[in-house]
């Protein structure tokens, strides 16, 4: 079978909601994962399949993309948030965000495929202050580079009702009465999982939108403060926000790194805050100017 879609990172936060709104767009899609069991609201749908397959196999991947009509797409949402220390970045950041994408690129072009949506990050430059951003930036160069169709989205951070970032802070709220905030100046500007899934779902359609890159944000900018004391009301817990030096932060990372369990926060989170996560100067607001979608804000998240 020949599906519409290749959906790489499907299975994730914002994947899935893509594929909903792929499916209800009326576009059949084909999602590769590790991970199929924890798909179980996705097997849901009618016209979206799973298949348990490791796009880090070149075989795998291009036997993926062999499965896509000449005039569909790929769409490629993978990103992890912590590595190891190394310059300019480490194995997991290069392996996901720059040979990934180059792979798929190289997929793409033997079995013809032209239309690419790449999920980038608010920042990413091959020259940031962290690691996560400077693999992204390269990532971007890559897409930048290939011949294919593309369209590259930026997205601040990414808030929904199954986030790993207010969730996060919901939770440490719910359990320390005090919460010591180091960074607690830095800048985002969060946007909805749902108008980051309607700008990947309306590109498809929309041609003006190849070889153009769209930073997406939020209506609003937060403090990292703003956004702890936002987590806390949402799930109705008082937490005292008790703001501590830049290094006491960095000391609480490298803490957090070598705890059992996912790391919660690392000292590249931490470089990466040097820089404001919000739309640059004089850019293009692309939800409402582009796409034409409403904006929805952080304090309507359910």
């Amino acid at each position: 079978m020949k599906y519409d879609i290749l959906l790489i990172g499907g299975n994730g936060f914002v994947g899935r909601v893509i594929a909903a709104q792929l499916q209800a767009a009326g576009y059949s899609v084909l999602i590769p994962t590790s991970h199929v069991v924890a798909g179980r609201e996705l097997r849901l749908l009618p016209k979206v399949h799973l298949e348990d397959a490791d796009v880090h196999d070149f075989d795998e991947l291009q036997n993926l993309c062999g499965r896509i009509q000449l005039r569909g797409a790929v769409i490629n949402l993978v990103g992890v948030l912590h590595d190891k220390e190394a310059q300019p970045y480490g194995k997991v950041f290069k392996a996901a965000h720059v040979d990934l994408p180059k792979n798929i690129i190289t997929a793409m072009q033997l079995h013809g495929l032209k239309r690419y949506l790449h999920m980038s990050a608010l920042g990413a430059n091959s020259q940031g202050p962290s690691m996560y951003q400077r693999s992204k930036g390269d990532g971007e160069l890559a897409v930048k580079a290939s011949s294919l169709d593309w369209t590259i989205f930026r997205p601040s951070v990414i808030f929904g009702a199954q986030d790993q970032f207010i969730n996060l802070f919901s939770k440490l709220t719910k359990l320390f009465p005090a919460l010591p905030l180091a960074n607690y100046q830095a800048q985002f500007q969060p946007v909805s999982v749902d108008d980051v899934a309607s700008a990947f779902v309306g590109a498809l359609t929309m041609p003006q939108t190849i070889h153009q890159v769209y930073d997406l944000v939020g209506p609003t900018v937060y403090s990292m403060k703003e956004i702890v004391e936002l987590a806390a009301r949402k799930v109705h817990t008082k937490c005292v926000i008790i703001p501590v030096p830049a290094f006491v932060g960095y000391l609480q990372a490298l803490a957090f790194e070598f705890l059992p369990g996912p790391t919660l926060m690392s000292r590249d989170n931490i470089a990466s805050m040097q820089v404001p996560n919000v739309l640059p100067v004089n850019a293009v607001d692309a939800l409402p100017d582009v796409f034409k979608i409403s904006r929805r804000s952080l304090e309507g998240m359910r």
